[in-house]
């Protein structure tokens, strides 16, 4: 491992609260914490349950049209507790799960309006929590702090909402790109409002950490933050962007940890290292170096071994070089969705290797067990 580390299980013996565990056909361990950390319980006495090895899955917000939309209690109980159940036996013990995907929650929240797929009376993190802990399976919540509402959704919401009212104004802190509205990150109240999502989440909920994925800056035009850029007195547009993402993501892993330092901010960028520097503006090499900006890293290595851009192999050992001894635990995203397609986007080459290759995601999952990486993630 990469830091020095003490048995969890030692310390939940002494406070009287021990989580159920599960045996995790991947090699996963006892939870883990740092032994630097052993005295911090948390801002709420709730000792966080994390792995030291992640085998995980995200539970995108579109599963929930599924197992929560017109759903009793009840139904949403048991169409969640089949999902668990399901992941336990596949060796799953961590989940990032989907709460705040586009402006909205899911959630009880004072800020944001409750999501499209949510219709119940009940609340569907505090179940979910539940229901996560109940199998030993670390609950991590999932947000998208950029990405909002499109034009007619916001344009329904009450004008109480802060991002509405931004809008209205014209002020510049949030901008419609294509038909929906995404916040600007340079500026100091767009990164508190984020950071409300997580306080929220980490003051009520007995979450074990923060997930955030790939939707960073949704344009590289220029007229994006214009009025912003032309004020800093910034020369390099594309660094100064940079340093935008970077200063909200620094900011989210501050807000995480000063609930307590065993709680866990982790960011699943693209894959692609050079897109998320020229393209979307995520400076993942620095994040990765340094764990002032995340706990873990999750790149979404959704490539085929043929893949002509990023073949899997080295595109791993390239991940492997930016997280070598920095502290930053790296777990590998894996594209699960695409067994059985055709991968348009991978050349001519490797076109067709997700529809050849019935046990790609198999050689995958034995090439990170074999590396550094401390872990990987299923996206279904």
């Amino acid at each position: 491992m990469k830091r020095i580390m003490v048995l969890l299980a030692a310390v939940y013996a002494l406070t009287g609260c021990m989580p159920q565990t599960n045996e995790m056909d991947s090699g996963s361990e006892t939870p883990l914490v740092y032994e630097s950390d052993a005295p911090d319980k948390g801002t709420k006495g709730y000792i966080p349950l994390n792995y030291t090895n992640q085998t995980a899955l995200w539970i995108p917000y579109m599963r929930f049209a599924d197992i929560l939309q017109g759903k009793s209690e009840e139904e949403y109980r048991k169409e969640l507790s089949l999902l668990l159940d399901d992941a336990v036996k596949q060796g799953i013990n961590t989940v990032y799960f989907h709460v705040h995907p586009n402006g909205d929650s899911y959630y009880r929240s004072d800020i944001f309006p409750r999501g499209t797929y949510w219709d119940g009376e009940y609340d569907p993190l505090a179940i979910a929590v539940g229901e996560a802990h109940s199998r030993g399976i670390s609950l991590h919540a999932w947000l998208n702090p950029l990405r909002m509402q499109t034009e007619e959704q916001m344009s329904e919401l009450s004008d109480s909402f802060i991002p509405k009212q931004w809008a209205d104004s014209g002020n510049g802190y949030i901008r419609l790109v294509g038909e929906r509205w995404y916040l600007v990150p340079v500026y100091e109240e767009v990164r508190s409002l984020i950071n409300s999502a997580a306080e929220e989440i980490l003051a009520d909920y007995e979450v074990d950490g923060i997930h955030i994925d790939d939707y960073f800056y949704p344009t590289s035009d220029a007229s994006f933050d214009e009025e912003a850029f032309a004020a800093s007195g910034a020369s390099d547009l594309a660094q100064w962007r940079r340093d935008n993402v970077t200063e909200m993501v620094r900011s989210m892993r501050e807000t995480v940890h000063s609930h307590g330092s065993r709680y866990k901010f982790g960011i699943s960028p693209q894959g692609n290292i050079s897109s998320n520097r020229d393209k979307l503006y995520a400076d993942v090499e620095l994040w990765s170096s340094d764990t002032a900006y995340c706990d873990y890293i999750v790149p979404q290595l959704y490539f085929g071994f043929k893949n002509e851009t990023c073949p899997f192999e080295p595109t791993l050992r390239r991940w492997e070089e930016l997280t070598a001894d920095s502290g930053v635990s790296l777990i590998v995203g894996l594209a699960e969705y695409k067994l059985g397609k055709e991968d348009i986007w991978a050349g001519e080459s490797g076109r067709d290797e997700w529809l050849t290759s019935s046990d790609i995601l198999e050689r995958q999952v034995e090439l990170v067990k074999t590396s550094s990486a401390d872990g990987y993630a299923f996206y279904r």
